[in-house]
C-alpha cells in the first residue's frame, strides 16, 4: 500500500504540518526535525502527489540541471545524488548537456515557466548563464563555479586544499621533483589544485620539475609521459590535475616497462571509479560527491521556498586516499 503523509509523520513522531513544511520548502522546520522527515519519506519510499502539489502553489516540481559532459564518473554521481535528493523532496529531474546557453536544449530550461529553477554543473560558459537566469528571476545555484565572485549561491570542493595535500604527500615521502599536469586554465578548480600545490612546494622552498596544461583526458597525461620519456628527463613524482590525467600517464610508463610506484609515483584526483580498479591502484583525492549533489539541491529549493536567497557558498573538503601509485623515494 502507498505511503501518505500521515504514515511520515508517526513514522518520524513529528506532525503532518511539520512534514508538509519540509515537503513545500515553507515555514521554519529544525534541521534534526527536517532530517528525521526526510529519513521517514526515504524509508516509507513516499511520494508526493506532484500534480496537486504544483496546482496548489504554481510551480512545475521540476528542476534543470545543466551540465557540459556524462562520461565523468565524479559528474554522475553528484548527478545521481541530485536526482535522488529531489525525489525525496517530490521533484523532478530535466537534464541538458550542453556548454553553449545558446543551444536549444539550455534555452528551453530557462524558461520560468519550464522549471522551478536550475542547477548548473562545471559550465565554462558560466557568466552568461548567471547573467540570463538573473535576467529572467530564475532561482539557481552553481556547482564547481569558475568564479568566486557572482554573488548568487554556490557548491565548492576546496581544491587549493586538495592540491596542497597531494603535494604535501609526495614531499613526505621524499620527493623533491614533482611535475603537476593539470587540466584548462578556465576552470576555477584547475586554477585552485595547481595554486594549493605551487604554494606547499614553496613552503619547501622547491619549484616545480614542470607545470602541463592541457585537457583533462587519458591521451593528455599519455602524451606528456611520453614526451619526457623521449627527453630522457622525468620527475620522480606527478600530481595529475584528475584520474583519467593519471591513468594516461601509468599506461605511457608501462609501455616503456617503467613500473609505478618504482619509477615514478603518481596522484590523481576525483576518485573515479577507474581508480580502484586499475593496477596499481590509484592514490587519489576524493572529492564528496554525494554532499555537492544533496547540498546544492537543499540550497536551491530554500531560495525557492523563500522567494529570495542569500549568497551562500557551500564548501567542501577534499579527501587524500592513499593506495598503491605512491611510495617513498628511493635512496
Amino acid at each position: 500500500m502507498k505511503a501518505s503523509i500521515y504514515d511520515v509523520a508517526r513514522y518520524c513522531g513529528l506532525s503532518v504540518v511539520t512534514v508538509s513544511r519540509v515537503l513545500n520548502n515553507t515555514g521554519n522546520v529544525r534541521e534534526k526535525n527536517r532530517r528525521k522527515v526526510l529519513d521517514a519519506i526515504e524509508a516509507l519510499d513516499y511520494r508526493p502527489h506532484a500534480a496537486a502539489q504544483s496546482l496548489a502553489r504554481g510551480h512545475t516540481r521540476i528542476i534543470g540541471l545543466i551540465m557540459t559532459a556524462l562520461h565523468d564518473r565524479f559528474f554522475e554521481t553528484v548527478v545521481n545524488e541530485i536526482n535522488r535528493t529531489l525525489a525525496r523532496y517530490g521533484y523532478f529531474l530535466a537534464l541538458s548537456v550542453s556548454n553553449d546557453v545558446r543551444s536549444r536544449e539550455s534555452h528551453d530550461l530557462m524558461h520560468e515557466d519550464r522549471v522551478d529553477g536550475l542547477i548548473l554543473l562545471s559550465l565554462p560558459e558560466e557568466d552568461r548563464y548567471v547573467a540570463q537566469l538573473k535576467k529572467r528571476s530564475i532561482p539557481f545555484v552553481l556547482i564547481d563555479n569558475q568564479r568566486r565572485d557572482h554573488m548568487v549561491p554556490s557548491v565548492l570542493t576546496d581544491n587549493y586544499y586538495g592540491g596542497y595535500e597531494a603535494a604535501k604527500h609526495l614531499l613526505s615521502l621524499g620527493h623533491t621533483s614533482i611535475a603537476h599536469v593539470c587540466g584548462p586554465e578556465y576552470f576555477l578548480s584547475t586554477r585552485e589544485r595547481k595554486r594549493g600545490f605551487l604554494d606547499a612546494l614553496r613552503e619547501a622552498r622547491l619549484s616545480p620539475f614542470a607545470v602541463v596544461q592541457g585537457d583533462y583526458e587519458i591521451g593528455f597525461g599519455y602524451e606528456t609521459a611520453k614526451s619526457w620519456i623521449r627527453s630522457g628527463k622525468l620527475p620522480t613524482a606527478v600530481f595529475a590535475g584528475d584520474d583519467y590525467i593519471a591513468v594516461g600517464i601509468v599506461n605511457a610508463l608501462a609501455e616503456e616497462g617503467m613500473r609505478v610506484p618504482e619509477a615514478m609515483s603518481v596522484i590523481g584526483y576525483d576518485d573515479q571509479y577507474i581508480a580502484s580498479r586499475l593496477r596499481p591502484y590509484l592514490t587519489t583525492v576524493r572529492q564528496p560527491a554525494e554532499s555537492i549533489g544533496q547540498s546544492s539541491v537543499e540550497l536551491l529549493l530554500k531560495w525557492i521556498g523563500a522567494g529570495s536567497t542569500a549568497s551562500v557558498t557551500v564548501e567542501w573538503k577534499p579527501e587524500l586516499v592513499i593506495r598503491e601509485s605512491t611510495a617513498a623515494l628511493k635512496a
